[in-house]
Protein backbone atom coordinates (compact mmCIF):
# COMPACT_ATOMS: atom_id res chain seq x y z
CA UNK A 1 0.00 0.00 0.00
CA UNK A 2 3.03 2.33 0.79
CA UNK A 3 4.78 2.08 -2.37
CA UNK A 4 1.50 2.71 -3.83
CA UNK A 5 0.75 5.71 -1.89
CA UNK A 6 4.14 7.38 -2.77
CA UNK A 7 3.49 6.83 -6.10
CA UNK A 8 0.74 8.54 -5.91
CA UNK A 9 1.85 11.22 -4.01
CA UNK A 10 4.48 12.14 -6.81
CA UNK A 11 1.93 11.69 -9.36
CA UNK A 12 -0.05 14.46 -7.74
CA UNK A 13 2.73 16.92 -7.24
CA UNK A 14 4.95 16.10 -10.23
CA UNK A 15 2.10 16.02 -12.98
CA UNK A 16 3.89 14.35 -15.77
CA UNK A 17 0.73 13.43 -17.03
CA UNK A 18 -0.19 17.09 -17.36
CA UNK A 19 2.85 18.23 -19.83
CA UNK A 20 1.74 19.07 -22.66
CA UNK A 21 4.49 17.07 -24.84
CA UNK A 22 3.51 13.71 -22.76
CA UNK A 23 -0.44 14.31 -23.36
CA UNK A 24 -1.94 11.60 -25.87
CA UNK A 25 -5.00 10.28 -26.60
CA UNK A 26 -5.31 6.85 -24.93
CA UNK A 27 -2.82 7.83 -22.15
CA UNK A 28 -2.97 5.37 -19.02
CA UNK A 29 -4.70 7.67 -16.04
CA UNK A 30 -1.94 6.65 -14.01
CA UNK A 31 -2.69 9.17 -10.88
CA UNK A 32 -6.30 7.49 -10.84
CA UNK A 33 -4.47 3.80 -10.92
CA UNK A 34 -2.10 4.63 -8.21
CA UNK A 35 -5.12 5.60 -5.79
CA UNK A 36 -7.14 2.66 -6.98
CA UNK A 37 -4.32 0.49 -5.86
CA UNK A 38 -3.53 1.95 -2.65
CA UNK A 39 -6.93 2.22 -1.93
CA UNK A 40 -7.21 -1.89 -2.88
CA UNK A 41 -4.42 -2.67 -0.73
CA UNK A 42 -5.75 -0.53 2.08
CA UNK A 43 -9.06 -2.29 2.02
CA UNK A 44 -7.51 -5.68 2.31
CA UNK A 45 -5.72 -4.72 5.35
CA UNK A 46 -6.53 -4.51 8.84
CA UNK A 47 -4.84 -0.25 9.18
CA UNK A 48 -8.13 0.92 8.73
CA UNK A 49 -8.74 3.48 11.01
CA UNK A 50 -11.99 5.46 10.50
CA UNK A 51 -12.45 6.52 14.41
CA UNK A 52 -10.41 9.76 14.34
CA UNK A 53 -12.40 12.97 14.42
CA UNK A 54 -10.97 13.94 10.66
CA UNK A 55 -12.45 10.29 9.30
CA UNK A 56 -15.32 10.67 10.45
CA UNK A 57 -15.73 14.31 9.80
CA UNK A 58 -14.57 13.78 6.16
CA UNK A 59 -17.05 11.14 5.60
CA UNK A 60 -19.42 12.92 6.80
CA UNK A 61 -18.17 15.82 4.59
CA UNK A 62 -18.66 14.56 1.11
CA UNK A 63 -22.02 13.23 1.55
CA UNK A 64 -23.11 16.78 2.74
CA UNK A 65 -21.19 18.47 -0.30
CA UNK A 66 -23.98 15.29 -2.39
CA UNK A 67 -26.96 16.91 -0.36
CA UNK A 68 -26.33 21.10 -1.05
CA UNK A 69 -26.21 20.01 -4.52
CA UNK A 70 -29.23 17.91 -4.05
CA UNK A 71 -31.19 21.16 -2.17
CA UNK A 72 -30.17 23.19 -5.07
CA UNK A 73 -32.00 21.77 -7.49
CA UNK A 74 -29.36 19.75 -8.84
CA UNK A 75 -29.67 15.69 -8.48
CA UNK A 76 -27.17 14.86 -11.05
CA UNK A 77 -24.49 17.32 -8.63
CA UNK A 78 -24.43 14.51 -6.29
CA UNK A 79 -22.64 12.16 -8.39
CA UNK A 80 -20.42 15.39 -9.68
CA UNK A 81 -19.59 15.75 -5.89
CA UNK A 82 -19.08 12.26 -5.25
CA UNK A 83 -16.55 11.97 -8.80
CA UNK A 84 -14.96 14.93 -7.43
CA UNK A 85 -14.57 14.51 -3.46
CA UNK A 86 -14.59 10.69 -3.33
CA UNK A 87 -10.80 10.22 -4.53
CA UNK A 88 -10.08 13.11 -2.16
CA UNK A 89 -11.42 11.34 0.73
CA UNK A 90 -10.07 7.85 -0.18
CA UNK A 91 -6.43 9.69 -0.43
CA UNK A 92 -6.72 10.72 3.15
CA UNK A 93 -7.81 7.39 4.31
CA UNK A 94 -5.27 5.77 2.06
CA UNK A 95 -1.96 8.30 3.05
CA UNK A 96 -2.71 8.43 7.24
CA UNK A 97 -3.18 4.73 7.45
CA UNK A 98 0.17 4.27 5.47
CA UNK A 99 2.14 6.20 7.84
CA UNK A 100 3.01 3.54 10.45
CA UNK A 101 6.42 4.55 11.53
CA UNK A 102 8.52 7.67 12.17
CA UNK A 103 11.10 6.78 8.87
CA UNK A 104 7.73 6.73 6.91
CA UNK A 105 6.65 10.41 7.88
CA UNK A 106 9.62 11.44 7.82
CA UNK A 107 9.80 9.65 3.82
CA UNK A 108 6.80 11.33 3.08
CA UNK A 109 7.85 14.64 4.53
CA UNK A 110 11.31 14.19 2.43
CA UNK A 111 8.57 13.57 -0.81
CA UNK A 112 6.78 16.76 -0.66
CA UNK A 113 10.32 18.91 0.09
CA UNK A 114 11.48 17.82 -2.96
CA UNK A 115 8.67 17.47 -5.40
CA UNK A 116 8.25 20.98 -4.19
CA UNK A 117 11.89 21.87 -4.77
CA UNK A 118 11.13 20.10 -8.34
CA UNK A 119 8.71 22.50 -9.26
CA UNK A 120 10.51 25.56 -7.69
CA UNK A 121 13.61 24.61 -9.88
CA UNK A 122 11.32 24.33 -13.12
CA UNK A 123 10.30 27.93 -12.02
CA UNK A 124 14.04 29.80 -11.91
CA UNK A 125 14.20 27.93 -15.25
CA UNK A 126 11.19 29.91 -16.64
CA UNK A 127 12.71 33.06 -15.11
CA UNK A 128 15.63 32.79 -16.46
CA UNK A 129 14.45 31.44 -19.64
CA UNK A 130 10.59 32.24 -20.09
CA UNK A 131 9.57 29.08 -20.47
CA UNK A 132 10.34 25.69 -18.42
CA UNK A 133 10.77 22.25 -19.28
CA UNK A 134 6.85 21.47 -19.19
CA UNK A 135 7.13 24.36 -22.15
CA UNK A 136 4.93 26.16 -19.67
CA UNK A 137 5.64 29.85 -19.75
CA UNK A 138 5.84 32.50 -17.01
CA UNK A 139 2.35 33.84 -16.32
CA UNK A 140 1.60 37.56 -16.33
CA UNK A 141 5.23 37.83 -18.38
CA UNK A 142 6.82 37.81 -14.80
CA UNK A 143 5.17 34.71 -12.34
CA UNK A 144 6.09 31.75 -12.24
CA UNK A 145 3.40 28.90 -12.96
CA UNK A 146 3.39 24.91 -13.38
CA UNK A 147 0.56 22.77 -15.34
CA UNK A 148 -2.25 20.69 -13.48
CA UNK A 149 -3.68 22.05 -10.66
CA UNK A 150 -0.60 24.50 -9.66
CA UNK A 151 -0.71 26.43 -12.88
CA UNK A 152 -1.65 29.46 -10.88
CA UNK A 153 1.46 31.12 -8.99
CA UNK A 154 -0.83 31.16 -6.19
CA UNK A 155 -1.43 27.64 -5.06
CA UNK A 156 2.48 26.86 -6.53
CA UNK A 157 3.62 29.37 -3.83
CA UNK A 158 0.87 27.61 -1.21
CA UNK A 159 2.59 24.15 -2.08
CA UNK A 160 6.33 25.75 -1.38
CA UNK A 161 5.71 27.60 1.93
CA UNK A 162 4.21 24.27 2.99
CA UNK A 163 7.01 22.52 2.12
CA UNK A 164 9.63 24.70 3.76
CA UNK A 165 9.04 23.74 7.45
CA UNK A 166 9.58 20.03 5.91
CA UNK A 167 12.67 20.64 4.25
CA UNK A 168 14.42 22.63 7.57
CA UNK A 169 13.00 19.89 9.41
CA UNK A 170 14.59 17.00 7.59
CA UNK A 171 17.84 18.94 7.64
CA UNK A 172 18.03 18.56 11.51
CA UNK A 173 16.15 15.15 12.02
CA UNK A 174 17.67 12.22 13.14
CA UNK A 175 21.65 12.28 13.57
CA UNK A 176 22.28 14.61 10.30
CA UNK A 177 25.79 14.63 8.90
CA UNK A 178 26.84 17.76 7.53
CA UNK A 179 26.13 16.78 4.24
CA UNK A 180 22.52 16.46 4.25
CA UNK A 181 21.88 19.74 6.64
CA UNK A 182 23.67 21.67 3.07
CA UNK A 183 21.36 19.30 0.66
CA UNK A 184 18.49 19.90 2.98
CA UNK A 185 18.65 23.62 3.74
CA UNK A 186 19.48 24.52 -0.04
CA UNK A 187 15.79 22.53 -0.59
CA UNK A 188 14.42 25.13 1.69
CA UNK A 189 16.13 27.54 0.15
CA UNK A 190 15.25 26.63 -3.49
CA UNK A 191 11.55 27.00 -2.30
CA UNK A 192 11.87 30.27 -0.60
CA UNK A 193 13.64 31.35 -3.66
CA UNK A 194 11.01 30.09 -5.35
CA UNK A 195 7.99 32.01 -3.51
CA UNK A 196 9.29 34.92 -4.24
CA UNK A 197 9.28 33.87 -7.88
CA UNK A 198 5.53 33.67 -8.07
CA UNK A 199 5.03 37.09 -6.45
CA UNK A 200 2.02 35.99 -4.37
CA UNK A 201 1.54 38.62 -1.77
CA UNK A 202 -0.36 35.81 0.17
CA UNK A 203 2.28 33.31 0.34
CA UNK A 204 4.91 35.39 1.40
CA UNK A 205 2.40 36.39 4.19
CA UNK A 206 2.05 32.96 4.79
CA UNK A 207 5.96 32.22 5.17
CA UNK A 208 5.94 35.43 7.27
CA UNK A 209 3.66 33.59 9.58
CA UNK A 210 5.37 30.43 9.58
CA UNK A 211 7.96 31.99 11.06
CA UNK A 212 6.24 34.08 13.51
CA UNK A 213 4.65 30.77 14.55
CA UNK A 214 7.80 29.56 15.11
CA UNK A 215 9.50 32.40 17.29
CA UNK A 216 5.98 32.42 19.08
CA UNK A 217 6.32 28.96 20.26
CA UNK A 218 9.79 28.84 21.26
CA UNK A 219 9.95 32.54 22.39
CA UNK A 220 6.68 34.00 23.03
CA UNK A 221 4.02 36.20 21.66
CA UNK A 222 6.16 39.52 22.09
CA UNK A 223 9.39 38.56 19.98
CA UNK A 224 7.05 36.98 17.14
CA UNK A 225 5.41 40.20 17.31
CA UNK A 226 8.46 42.84 17.24
CA UNK A 227 9.60 40.21 14.34
CA UNK A 228 6.80 39.99 12.15
CA UNK A 229 6.63 43.81 12.13
CA UNK A 230 10.56 44.00 10.89
CA UNK A 231 9.78 41.14 8.78
CA UNK A 232 6.46 42.52 7.25
CA UNK A 233 8.42 46.19 6.52
CA UNK A 234 11.28 43.97 4.62
CA UNK A 235 9.00 42.48 2.63
CA UNK A 236 6.98 45.76 1.54
CA UNK A 237 11.06 47.20 0.59
CA UNK A 238 11.05 44.15 -2.01
CA UNK A 239 10.57 44.70 -5.48
CA UNK A 240 7.64 43.13 -5.63
CA UNK A 241 3.31 43.06 -5.55
CA UNK A 242 3.93 43.23 -1.62
CA UNK A 243 4.22 47.17 -2.23
CA UNK A 244 1.04 47.46 -3.51
CA UNK A 245 -0.07 45.48 -0.09
CA UNK A 246 -3.47 48.29 0.39
CA UNK A 247 -7.20 47.41 1.55
CA UNK A 248 -7.79 49.48 -1.55
CA UNK A 249 -5.45 48.58 -4.03
CA UNK A 250 -8.01 46.96 -6.80
CA UNK A 251 -7.02 43.28 -6.52
CA UNK A 252 -7.22 43.36 -2.83
CA UNK A 253 -10.42 45.19 -2.98
CA UNK A 254 -11.77 42.85 -5.48
CA UNK A 255 -11.08 39.79 -2.81
CA UNK A 256 -12.75 41.96 -0.14
CA UNK A 257 -15.98 42.26 -2.55
CA UNK A 258 -15.79 38.56 -3.09
CA UNK A 259 -16.26 38.14 0.77
CA UNK A 260 -18.73 40.28 1.30
CA UNK A 261 -20.71 39.02 -1.54
CA UNK A 262 -19.84 35.25 -0.62
CA UNK A 263 -21.31 36.46 3.60
CA UNK A 264 -24.64 37.40 1.51
CA UNK A 265 -24.86 34.18 -0.46
CA UNK A 266 -24.35 32.47 2.98
CA UNK A 267 -27.27 34.57 4.75
CA UNK A 268 -29.79 34.06 1.68
CA UNK A 269 -29.24 30.13 1.87
CA UNK A 270 -27.43 29.39 5.88
CA UNK A 271 -28.10 25.50 5.93
CA UNK A 272 -27.37 23.89 2.74
CA UNK A 273 -25.54 27.06 1.34
CA UNK A 274 -25.73 28.00 -2.97
CA UNK A 275 -24.02 24.46 -3.62
CA UNK A 276 -20.67 23.29 -3.83
CA UNK A 277 -19.10 25.18 -7.07
CA UNK A 278 -21.70 27.90 -7.69
CA UNK A 279 -19.79 30.48 -6.19
CA UNK A 280 -18.59 31.79 -9.25
CA UNK A 281 -22.32 31.55 -10.96
CA UNK A 282 -23.20 33.55 -8.16
CA UNK A 283 -20.54 36.26 -8.40
CA UNK A 284 -20.11 36.99 -11.70
CA UNK A 285 -17.68 34.22 -12.90
CA UNK A 286 -15.36 35.53 -9.58
CA UNK A 287 -14.34 33.18 -7.39
CA UNK A 288 -14.51 33.73 -3.71
CA UNK A 289 -10.22 34.39 -2.79
CA UNK A 290 -10.90 33.00 0.80
CA UNK A 291 -11.34 29.27 1.51
CA UNK A 292 -13.01 29.39 4.36
CA UNK A 293 -15.82 31.91 3.14
CA UNK A 294 -16.20 29.57 -0.18
CA UNK A 295 -17.27 26.48 2.12
CA UNK A 296 -19.60 28.98 3.88
CA UNK A 297 -21.20 30.09 0.91
CA UNK A 298 -21.27 26.99 -0.58
CA UNK A 299 -22.22 24.31 1.90
CA UNK A 300 -23.84 26.28 4.65
CA UNK A 301 -23.48 26.16 8.51
CA UNK A 302 -23.29 22.64 8.05
CA UNK A 303 -20.48 21.91 5.89
CA UNK A 304 -18.84 24.85 7.32
CA UNK A 305 -18.99 23.19 10.85
CA UNK A 306 -17.76 20.22 9.61
CA UNK A 307 -14.80 21.82 7.28
CA UNK A 308 -14.16 23.95 9.99
CA UNK A 309 -13.74 21.13 12.89
CA UNK A 310 -11.56 18.91 10.49
CA UNK A 311 -9.13 21.64 9.71
CA UNK A 312 -9.30 22.29 13.84
CA UNK A 313 -8.82 19.21 14.67
CA UNK A 314 -5.16 18.87 12.52
CA UNK A 315 -4.04 22.21 14.65
CA UNK A 316 -4.82 20.87 17.98
CA UNK A 317 -3.31 17.63 17.61
CA UNK A 318 0.18 19.35 16.74
CA UNK A 319 -0.36 22.06 19.06
CA UNK A 320 -0.90 19.63 22.18
CA UNK A 321 2.40 18.00 21.06
CA UNK A 322 4.63 20.97 20.55
CA UNK A 323 3.31 22.54 24.25
CA UNK A 324 4.92 19.69 25.99
CA UNK A 325 8.36 20.96 27.00
CA UNK A 326 11.04 19.75 28.66
CA UNK A 327 10.46 15.50 29.63
CA UNK A 328 8.93 12.60 28.01
CA UNK A 329 5.44 12.55 27.75
CA UNK A 330 4.16 9.93 30.86
CA UNK A 331 7.61 9.36 32.73
CA UNK A 332 7.78 9.38 35.92
CA UNK A 333 9.66 12.47 37.68
CA UNK A 334 12.01 10.14 39.80
CA UNK A 335 12.54 7.24 36.67
CA UNK A 336 16.44 8.01 35.02
CA UNK A 337 15.57 9.36 31.08
CA UNK A 338 16.47 6.72 28.63
CA UNK A 339 19.22 8.73 26.26
CA UNK A 340 17.62 6.74 23.17
CA UNK A 341 13.55 7.89 24.12
CA UNK A 342 14.38 11.02 24.77
CA UNK A 343 16.19 11.15 21.30
CA UNK A 344 12.91 9.57 19.47
CA UNK A 345 10.61 11.98 21.58
CA UNK A 346 13.05 15.27 20.59
CA UNK A 347 12.70 14.08 17.22
CA UNK A 348 9.06 13.51 17.36
CA UNK A 349 8.23 16.55 18.60
CA UNK A 350 10.08 18.81 16.16
CA UNK A 351 8.38 16.75 13.08
CA UNK A 352 5.45 17.68 15.39
CA UNK A 353 6.54 21.49 14.85
CA UNK A 354 7.49 21.43 11.14
CA UNK A 355 4.14 19.93 10.49
CA UNK A 356 2.40 23.11 12.72
CA UNK A 357 4.32 25.23 10.66
CA UNK A 358 3.12 24.00 7.33
CA UNK A 359 -0.56 24.09 8.45
CA UNK A 360 0.38 27.61 9.53
CA UNK A 361 1.41 28.52 6.22
CA UNK A 362 -0.61 26.89 4.13
CA UNK A 363 -3.57 28.13 5.97
CA UNK A 364 -3.09 31.50 5.85
CA UNK A 365 -2.23 31.18 1.96
CA UNK A 366 -5.83 29.94 1.88
CA UNK A 367 -7.39 32.44 3.74
CA UNK A 368 -6.56 34.71 0.55
CA UNK A 369 -7.61 31.61 -1.96
CA UNK A 370 -10.56 29.39 -2.65
CA UNK A 371 -8.48 26.03 -2.14
CA UNK A 372 -10.85 24.71 0.47
CA UNK A 373 -11.55 21.47 -1.88
CA UNK A 374 -7.75 21.08 -3.14
CA UNK A 375 -6.42 17.41 -3.06
CA UNK A 376 -3.10 19.26 -1.13
CA UNK A 377 -4.78 20.02 1.91
CA UNK A 378 -6.66 16.88 2.35
CA UNK A 379 -2.73 15.37 1.99
CA UNK A 380 -1.52 17.53 4.44
CA UNK A 381 -3.83 16.55 7.45
CA UNK A 382 -3.52 12.75 6.06
CA UNK A 383 0.05 13.65 7.60
CA UNK A 384 -0.27 15.14 10.11
CA UNK A 385 -3.56 12.61 11.15
CA UNK A 386 -1.16 9.39 10.28
CA UNK A 387 1.85 10.93 12.54
CA UNK A 388 -0.49 11.38 15.41
CA UNK A 389 -1.69 8.50 15.40
CA UNK A 390 1.81 6.87 15.60
CA UNK A 391 2.78 9.31 18.11
CA UNK A 392 -0.07 7.97 20.48
CA UNK A 393 1.11 4.60 19.86
CA UNK A 394 4.46 5.77 21.44
CA UNK A 395 3.61 8.16 24.03
CA UNK A 396 -0.05 7.18 25.25
CA UNK A 397 -0.23 9.34 27.16
CA UNK A 398 -0.72 12.06 24.77
CA UNK A 399 -4.58 13.09 24.32
CA UNK A 400 -7.17 11.07 22.14
CA UNK A 401 -9.34 13.02 20.47
CA UNK A 402 -13.00 11.73 20.35
CA UNK A 403 -15.50 14.13 18.35
CA UNK A 404 -18.54 13.03 20.67
CA UNK A 405 -17.22 14.89 23.20
CA UNK A 406 -16.89 18.36 21.30
CA UNK A 407 -19.80 17.85 19.15
CA UNK A 408 -21.89 20.83 21.32
CA UNK A 409 -18.59 22.95 20.41
CA UNK A 410 -18.15 22.88 16.88
CA UNK A 411 -21.53 24.69 15.98
CA UNK A 412 -20.55 27.52 18.57
CA UNK A 413 -17.21 27.56 17.22
CA UNK A 414 -18.56 27.55 13.84
CA UNK A 415 -21.16 30.76 14.13
CA UNK A 416 -17.90 32.63 16.39
CA UNK A 417 -15.51 32.40 12.76
CA UNK A 418 -18.57 33.68 10.74
CA UNK A 419 -19.50 36.28 13.15
CA UNK A 420 -15.42 37.13 12.93
CA UNK A 421 -15.57 36.84 9.46
CA UNK A 422 -18.54 39.06 8.88
CA UNK A 423 -16.35 42.00 11.20
CA UNK A 424 -13.06 41.83 9.05
CA UNK A 425 -14.99 41.77 6.13
CA UNK A 426 -16.91 45.09 7.29
CA UNK A 427 -13.75 46.50 8.71
CA UNK A 428 -11.84 46.32 5.24
CA UNK A 429 -14.83 47.76 3.07
CA UNK A 430 -14.66 50.39 5.45
CA UNK A 431 -10.62 51.22 5.08
CA UNK A 432 -11.18 50.19 1.32
CA UNK A 433 -13.63 53.05 0.72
Amino acid sequence: MFVFTILYLLLVLIRPQDYPQLQAEGMLPWQQLALLGAGLFWLASSRKNLSTPQHMLLLAFLPLLMLSSIANGWLGGALVQLEKFGPVVLAFCVLSASLTSPQRVRLVMATFAICAAVLSLHGIEQAELGKGWTGVELSQGTRIQYVGIFNDPNDLGMLFVMCVPMAVYMAYSGRSGLLRKIFWLTVAGVLVYGIYLTDSRGTLLALLAALGGYIWLRRGIVPAAVLGVVALAGLMMLPSRMQELDASEASAAGRVDAWYEGLHMFSANPIFGIGPDNFADNNANLTAHNSFVLVLAETGILGFTLWLAFVAYCFRMMYVVVRQRGRVPGALPEAQPDPAVERQWHDDRAATMALLLSLIAFFVAAFFLSRSYVIVLYLLAALVVGHYQELRKRWPSLPLFRLGRDLWVWPAVAVAAVVCLYVVVKVLLVTSA
